[in-house]
């Protein structure tokens, strides 16, 4: 990796993307999803694609790290909770996700986050990051078998 790209990982830049940039948080999403959501089938991918694309990503404000030209991650939030947060392969574990969530807690005061459940590195992640569980679903939002995990930030008390 490049001293630039090393640079740019340390003091990673938020910016508010728009619609033009869908194509790209979908290519985004894919690959982050191929590469953690190993629970998810071929036909499970092509099912919630374009409902990502239609419906969520219009719905949300949509935060993104770029890393030189290429979208290294982003985070999709409602006005209360972070919907989604996913980061391209070769930029995990890199420290974006920890970016994005401090973000989320400190400039945008969002506390809550839900993780599907067959996910267990994201939701260790979360935790370690000071998510609690406070609930859980059967199924995901469109009713497929896919337990999710509502988490709400709770710092350790003083």
């Amino acid at each position: 990796m490049s001293t630039a790209c090393s640079s740019l990982l340390n003091n990673p830049q938020i910016e508010l993307l728009s619609s033009d940039d869908f194509a790209e948080i979908v290519e985004v999403w894919e690959a982050s999803v191929r590469a953690t959501h190993h629970f998810l089938n071929e036909k499970e991918i092509a099912f919630y694609k374009p409902l990502v694309l239609k419906y969520a990503l219009p719905s949300m404000k949509v935060w993104g790290i770029r890393i030189g030209e290429k979208l290294a991650g982003y985070m999709a939030v409602s006005s209360y909770k972070v919907e989604m947060l996913f980061i391209a392969p070769e930029f995990i574990g890199k420290g974006l996700g920890k970016h994005f969530l401090n973000f989320a807690l400190n400039k945008l005061h969002i506390y809550l986050i839900d993780v599907n459940e067959e996910n267990p590195a994201a939701l260790g992640f979360y935790q370690h990051m000071g998510y609690k569980i406070i609930s859980r679903d059967d199924v995901d939002g469109n009713g497929r078998p896919h337990p999710i995990l509502h988490l709400e930030y709770q710092p350790l008390e003083k």
